[in-house]
């Protein structure tokens, strides 16, 4: 299971609902338990265990139903600008943990203000606007693991 298949699981898990799943394969033991509250996983655990000769594919989708996805959402952003990661690195929404977020949906943003910070290789690289608008939805969950060229935040220009 590579690291792209676990943050898929864990964002699915978020918006499922439910509490808590546990996933066990040959390689790789996770748990991920959420708040009732819908909000981002508390804790989430990976434990690698010795590669065996054999790899083994868990199962993923009868550990939780997938709930219908609305098609039509895509067509409703296609209005919206995508800012993107420009960088692999752990997305935060302030600059330090006893500071304010940069920005929250419906701020009012500007080309070049600051939206988040990306830390890569403990660099922590500031990622601007690069067109005013408001922000209308936020992609990411704080400290989360971004890729390239992932979608961050959908920012409305009008």
């Amino acid at each position: 299971m590579d690291l792209k298949e676990i943050q898929n699981l864990i964002k699915f898990v978020s918006n499922s609902g439910v509490a808590e799943v546990k996933l066990e394969t040959g390689e790789v033991k996770i748990t991920i338990r959420t708040t009732l509250e819908g909000n981002s996983p508390d804790i989430t655990y990976v434990q690698q265990a010795p590669m065996q000769q054999t790899m083994q594919a868990a199962p993923v989708a009868p550990v939780v139903a997938a709930p219908a996805a609305p098609v039509a959402s895509s067509d409703d952003n296609s209005k919206f600008i995508t800012i993107k990661s420009p960088m692999i690195g752990t997305f935060y929404r302030k600059p330090s943990p006893d500071k304010p977020v940069f920005v929250e949906v419906g701020s009012s943003i500007g080309k070049g203000d600051v939206l988040c910070v990306v830390e890569a290789m403990k660099l922590f690289n500031e990622i601007e606007a690069e067109v005013s608008g408001k922000i209308v939805k936020i992609l990411v969950d704080d400290m989360s693991p971004v890729e390239f060229d992932q979608p961050l935040f959908l920012v409305d220009p009008s």
